[in-house]
């Protein structure tokens, strides 16, 4: 199993995860041998995801990201939807996390609008990468190279960026994350 044993966080704010986007590469990584621990910001100790515009199911935390060690973490999940990540990119330590990660060379793979998140952790200039099609521009404007496929790996950086575009692109998602975590 190419995650074997593996401690790999996922970092979601209290509200607005992407259900499918948090639930699906939580399951490809428990598939893959990994195990995957829930993040969150400030003292929540549940989350709501949404499935589009409408409330799904709530998911227990099992650290807040201010209590997380990069250190303690193989890698690095951000799901997407749109309010999750325009929430961690205003947090100070859910920004530090991220970059926490890419300076320390660990992989880090995001999707839909979780990129956001990488471009406020000034981690996308010159890296390729892809998103939800309307972040393009902010993400060039950032310094990435965005390109429109169901996934990218880019090595060229000090740790590898996983990134996504789509709910659809999920299988494609989890697949790189096993093989590149």
């Amino acid at each position: 199993m190419p995650l074997d044993g593996k401690k790999i966080a996922f970092l979601v704010a209290p509200e607005g995860v992407e259900q499918v986007e948090l639930t699906e590469p939580w399951k490809a990584v428990q598939d893959g041998g990994g195990h995957p621990v829930l993040l969150s910001t400030g003292d929540a100790r549940t989350v709501q995801a949404f499935n589009h515009l409408d409330k799904g199911d709530t998911f227990e935390v099992d650290l807040p990201v201010g209590r997380a060690g990069v250190e303690d973490f193989d890698g690095l999940v951000l799901p997407g939807g749109v309010a999750n990540p325009d929430q961690l990119r205003t947090d100070r330590e859910a920004v530090a996390f991220v970059k926490g990660f890419l300076e320390a060379g660990k992989p880090v793979a995001a999707v839909c609008h979780a990129p956001w998140l990488l471009a406020e952790a000034d981690a996308v200039k010159g890296r390729t990468l892809t998103s939800w099609p309307s972040l393009q521009t902010d993400l060039r404007n950032a310094g990435a190279d965005w390109v429109d496929r169901e996934v990218v790996v880019d090595t060229s950086g000090p740790g590898p960026l996983v990134t996504s575009r789509r709910p659809d692109d999920l299988p494609a998602f989890g697949a790189a994350i096993a093989r590149t975590f």
